[in-house]
């Protein structure tokens, strides 16, 4: 797992949000490495995790490649080309299933964040 995926992980924590996951893609997905998926409890939540993680790599010298859906922030991807984040509302989550559809993706486990 990368210096910018861990970042990502902690900003997320720090900002609150809620059944972090991570996928490896790796052996399953020529796009990306990993995904990270979390949820928001609204949309303004899932914005500000957003802006959380954003800040936070960017402050590392990472800037995603692509962004959309933070205007209506039920699901918000960011590309960081090798890890793609996904923030959800919960109702988006569930609909979407991203964990069903990549069902082949080894699952890895979030590091706890300290402090």
């Amino acid at each position: 797992m990368s210096p910018g995926l861990r970042d990502a992980i902690g900003a997320a924590q720090d900002r609150k949000a809620l059944d972090l996951s991570v996928l490896d893609l790796k052996e399953v997905s020529s796009f990306t490495d990993f995904f990270l998926i979390c949820t928001g409890t609204s949309t303004r939540h899932t914005q500000a995790i957003c802006d959380g993680i954003v800040e936070r790599l960017k402050n590392s010298g990472l800037t995603p490649a692509h962004m959309e859906g933070y205007s209506q922030a039920e699901w918000i991807l960011l590309d960081y080309l090798s890890f793609v984040i996904h923030i959800f509302v919960e109702r988006a989550r569930l609909f979407y299933d991203l964990e069903r559809l990549w069902k082949n993706a080894r699952r890895v486990e979030v590091p706890v964040q300290e402090g």
